[in-house]
């Protein structure tokens, strides 16, 4: 199946429905809204899922501090001007300006793919987990990139506590009541302190399984932790981490995690059930099947203005594109490499109301501007009432940087809905006590079914 673009259309492809795509195509649905309306104009949002997922949320959606639906942005719904294909962009020629899409009728049916032909492309497809060639580790790995992994992983950690409390076995029971997490930026660290808040809660159901009992081990292979706010407060936050007896180790390296046990680079060996790997990210791999000019980490190179780099019709920004940092310092030496801008949520924002003004202004032939933003620092939360902040220079620690960390998200994630329902469940946790109910089952839904329709412990003789 083909879908041409028409001569009198001026077709749009925003590759990716995350934090760039989504808010680059809700801008370009204010900035060109009379030309969508007249149908001059259309831009059309590809991606593998139906909603935008806010990626800070992820650690108290785990926690259970905010619920997986307010985690989520729909796609749809917020952009009713705009037609959202959900499926995978495999191949993208742009010599001839067409892309390759696999939908899911397309898998379904065996019809093939979806070919469409666009006039303007944003790459943003956003990042994947970079995974090291550990042994045992694609085994037993559990990632933090999506709500899924964050939901399930609470389910996971709630579900060990039941085993360690039903077993009389002492190596079972030190095996789940033991959780590796490997990677001391913003997912390992934040994931951590709000799943060892939230474990540490519910042991006091537990008649038999003291908070003492469980150990919490952050494996961070560079010398600091979250080094996005500075070495100070990356200290603080290491001693706040230790101070509740996690076992931070730095320097320190996954070495093997075959059989369930976390062998590491000191030497230490824990025998583990839980290993969660939030070590870094790498560019989406369609970007290397798309011919364009890449960097030597994989990401498109593009200018100030967000193109990509000698090439024309073709934008970019976000965890996709290397931009040149306007605001940064000269290189000291002619042949040193500019600074660029850290691939971070703060800048993606920023970016892609940019990205939406420059598209709208190629459209009706008018000039683009530069991206240009001075990062004002960096906020991460280490549990409940607890976090680090540096911000515009000050740094904050404890209750103070929770709260602002709060407050930042909060009026960042995406449409009011969203805000006022994430404060009332914030204002509803701070009334009631933690829910601490594992949902591990709706991870596997016809398991019931299918014991019941015979082949398992409900099959009735006939």
């Amino acid at each position: 199946m083909k879908t041409e673009s028409s001569n009198d259309v001026t077709r749009i492809l925003v590759v990716g429905g995350g934090y760039v795509g989504m808010y680059t195509a809700l801008r370009l649905q204010r900035k060109l809204k009379q030309e969508l309306q007249q149908g001059t104009v259309e831009v059309i949002v590809v991606d593998p899922e139906p909603y935008m997922t806010y990626q800070p949320f992820l650690p108290e959606a785990a926690a259970g501090s905010i619920s997986p639906r307010h985690v989520v942005v729909p796609l749809r719904r917020v952009l009713p001007q705009c037609k959202v294909v959900i499926g995978e962009v495999t191949a993208l020629d742009h010599t001839d300006r067409r892309a390759t899409i696999t939908t899911l009728a397309a898998e379904e049916t065996g019809n093939g793919a979806v070919e469409v032909e666009y006039d303007e492309v944003v790459l943003a497809p956003g990042s994947v987990s970079r995974t090291l060639p550990v042994p045992g580790l694609a085994d037993v790995g559990i990632g933090f990139k999506t709500v899924e992994e964050a939901i399930g992983l609470r389910n996971h950690v709630l579900g060990q506590l039941d085993i360690a409390s039903s077993t009389r076995d002492p190596a079972v029971r030190d095996a789940a009541l033991t959780f590796v997490f490997v990677g001391g930026g913003y997912a390992g660290v934040e994931a951590l302190a709000e799943l060892e808040d939230m474990a540490r809660y519910a042991v006091r159901y537990y008649h038999n399984i003291q908070p003492e009992d469980m150990k919490w081990i952050l494996v961070e292979a560079t010398d600091r932790i979250l080094p996005e706010v500075g070495p100070d407060m990356g200290r603080y936050a290491v001693r706040e981490l230790r101070a509740r007896n996690i076992d931070v180790r730095m320097e320190t390296r996954l070495d093997s995690c075959e059989k369930r046990v976390a062998q590491l680079s000191d030497g230490s060996r824990f025998p583990t059930r839980t290993l969660v790997w939030t070590a870094g990210v790498k560019p989406h791999p369609i970007l290397a099947a798309t011919g364009l000019p890449l960097n030597a980490h994989g990401r498109l190179k593009c200018t100030p203005a967000l193109q990509v780099d000698g090439v024309e019709h073709a934008w970019s920004a976000g965890d996709a594109a290397e931009v040149p940092d306007l605001t940064a310092s000269a290189p000291a030496k002619p042949d040193e490499p500019r600074a660029v801008c850290a691939p971070n949520a703060q800048h993606a924002v920023r970016q892609a109301k940019v990205l939406a003004e420059n598209i709208a202004a190629a459209v009706r032939g008018g000039p683009i501007q530069d991206y240009e933003h001075k990062y004002v620092g960096s906020v991460a939360s280490l549990g409940l009432h607890k976090g680090v902040a540096h911000v515009y220079g000050r740094k904050l620690k404890g209750y103070p940087a929770w709260f602002m960390h709060r407050a930042y998200h909060l009026s960042r994630v995406p449409t009011f809905n969203r805000k006022a329902r994430v404060l009332a469940e914030w204002t509803l946790a701070g009334l009631f006590k933690r829910e601490i109910v594992s949902l591990g089952s709706l991870e596997n839904p016809r398991a019931e079914f299918e014991l019941a329709a015979g082949t398992g412990r409900h099959n009735e003789a006939s």
